[in-house]
């Protein structure tokens, strides 16, 4: 082999992450075409970056299978198979993808559809820390050997090392997965790949992680590993995704092993390339022979490339996917109610929101019938659900906006995002404050006597934020966030709850597990009901059982009155036809550069 400048050579490294089925740029919840979104517009950024690099690799990052009416009704349907495949695997399969790896939505469906669905792809899927995996079709590590051409025109062999790691918390967010799959701490297992990688004769280490970018310190079984990951000798690239951001950006902010700007964790080169086809990772390495015939990282440069809006479609996608996108359109058009007012959520976060209200009445609905002839059938019955669709980094667009009348199969998928599943447990007041004071750690602190003020803590996930239905308690901004204190006069039926009152709180399966946000109040609390209902299926059986909807929006909370002060919020340009349903606090000041319509609450 030539040593020298001559001899070295470029890799280019293209990733996806988090595209939850939306291959289509079609937005099923308000029934039209988006720019927003969607593989396939992605595909003309991948075709040009692969066009103007002389080596390529093509790597998805996993939460590929579920996050839209589209993925609902394909693991409904179960139509997949070896000869059949899934049409988000035929898309990849079209796009020539190299490898992939699993995150944690991807088993939302069951493991018999996923391994139906991962049989019909023609590129590996990895991943290293499942330790059993229950006939999956998947491998613990992968080898890619390619040839690389040189600067000089001539190729020379590589041997590409790949490792794929999802949180492992994820057989406690499914149950069906208890007992049935094990997935170990992803830092152990990736020194166990490692190894294993080098005896293999890897020359370079790529590590496609399902997790976030979290803290250099590593811990056990962190969900957010992707710095720790980055840090272990071996390693050389990290692929990380599952928080839905941009990584590197100028709004991500440093910390140690964090470089922003670069883009590196621990000094590696990293890219978490957004969510739904918006952005499409790309790391160009520059590589040079070693003297034992390997290959060294020279330098390297990494960005998340956002798709621009006017980006071409790939008519293949398309044709491939347009009888799943016709048959989906068709079947979630069943009517199944009628409703007489608007369900939205442009307001959840001061306090109104009939989308997010029916949830909670339907979620009790269903296990107050299942308890009645239990013992614990004389409790109060509470019920906690958080907005999914919301604003936030989904854009202006991503509210649930159901319009009065006629109530289908797609709004039911729009008021409730997820496949999770209803269960129930036993809770006490203080239980109930912890619960209630976390989640109010969306709200930012204000001081009194200022106008204009932020609501909304940017980081904090607006799938955490639950309301608690059959309570009434007060919010008082002026406390820390986290801070005993900051809700205030909580209520049941009128009377303040007291310490070790017991309620029935009826919850989803993800909120039990330990490692959640909730994790501290909800795990090991006696679970009095989990059965396999999923909650969009309770809620199309009590729309379902009601001639006539008539939903109110009040969601049993307001915020404490602070005069003379005045906080500012972000929501829908289509709220403005909704303000009539709130008080008169709530005024419009004018649309953001995002395309957001900014409002002032007057506290």
């Amino acid at each position: 082999m030539r040593r020298g400048a001559a001899a070295m050579t470029e890799l280019r490294i293209l990733a996806t992450t988090d595209l939850h089925m939306h291959v289509l740029s079609y937005d099923y919840f308000a029934e039209r075409p988006s720019d927003s979104f969607g593989l396939e517009r992605t595909a003309a950024l991948i075709a040009a970056e692969r066009a103007t690099a002389t080596n390529s690799l093509l790597l998805d990052n996993g939460d590929f299978l579920q996050g839209n009416p589209m993925g609902d009704y394909l693991a409904e349907a179960s139509r997949t198979s070896r000869h059949r495949p899934h049409p988000a695997i035929a898309a990849m399969n079209l796009l020539q993808y190299d490898a992939a790896t699993l995150g944690n939505h991807d088993f939302s469906f069951g493991l018999p559809f996923l391994e139906r669905t991962l049989s019909g792809a023609q590129f590996p899927y990895v991943s290293t820390n499942i330790t059993r995996g229950a006939g999956l079709p998947l491998v613990d590590r992968i080898v890619l050997r390619r040839e690389l051409m040189g600067q000089d025109g001539i190729r020379r062999p590589i041997a590409i090392g790949l490792l794929g790691f999802l949180p492992p918390q994820t057989a406690e967010w499914e149950p069906e997965l208890r007992g049935v799959m094990e997935i170990d701490d992803i830092l152990i297992a990736a020194e166990r790949g490692i190894a294993a990688l080098k005896q293999d004769g890897a020359d370079l280490i790529i590590a496609l992680s399902h997790s976030g970018i979290g803290p250099l310190a590593a811990s056990p079984r962190m969900e957010n590993a992707a710095t720790a990951l980055a840090a272990l000798p071996g390693i050389d690239v990290v692929i990380a995704g599952h928080t839905h951001r941009i990584f590197p950006a100028p709004d991500h902010g440093d910390s140690p092993g964090i470089d922003a700007e670069l883009g590196s964790l621990a000094g590696k080169p990293a890219v978490m390339a957004g969510f739904w086809g918006s952005h499409l990772g790309v790391i160009n390495l520059t590589l040079a022979p070693t003297v034992e015939g390997r290959w060294r990282i020279e330098g390297f440069t990494s960005h998340a490339k956002p798709v621009p809006k006017g980006a071409n479609l790939s008519s293949s996608l398309r044709a491939a996917m347009q009888g799943s996108h016709r048959d989906t359109i068709r079947h979630f058009q069943r009517r199944i109610g009628y409703g007489t007012t608007p369900l939205t959520s442009h307001f959840t976060h001061v306090g109104h929101d009939p989308a997010l209200k029916l949830v909670t009445t339907a979620q009790s609905w269903y296990v107050r019938r299942m308890l009645r002839d239990s013992r614990w059938r004389d409790l109060p019955i509470l019920s906690a659900a958080a907005p999914f669709r919301a604003g936030g980094r989904g854009g202006p667009d991503h509210y649930t906006s159901v319009p009065a009348g006629p109530l289908t199969l797609r709004n039911v998928s729009d008021l409730y995002l997820f496949p999770n599943r209803v269960c129930a447990i036993l809770v006490t007041g203080t239980d109930l404050r912890h619960w209630l004071e976390r989640s109010a750690g969306m709200f930012q602190r204000v001081t009194p006597g200022i106008a204009d003020q932020p609501l909304i803590d940017p980081d904090f996930p607006g799938y955490n934020f639950d309301v608690i239905d059959g309570l009434e308690w007060k919010i008082d901004l002026t406390v820390p966030a986290g801070s005993a204190g900051r809700v205030t006069d909580l209520c049941h039926r009128g009377r303040p709850v007291a310490p070790d009152q017991r309620f029935v709180l009826v919850t989803n399966n993800y909120r039990l597990s330990e490692s959640g946000f909730f994790g501290a109040v909800a795990a090991n609390k006696p679970v009095l009901f989990e059965g396999a209902a999923r909650t969009r299926d309770v809620l199309r059986r009590y729309i379902a059982r009601r001639p006539v909807l008539d939903q109110t929006g009040q969601l049993g909370w307001r915020f404490q009155p602070c005069p003379g002060t005045s906080v500012l919020f972000d929501t829908a340009p289509t709220a403005v036809a909704h303000l009539g349903d709130l008080v008169p606090r709530v005024e419009p000041v004018g649309p953001t550069a995002s395309g957001f319509l900014r409002m002032r609450l007057h506290l």
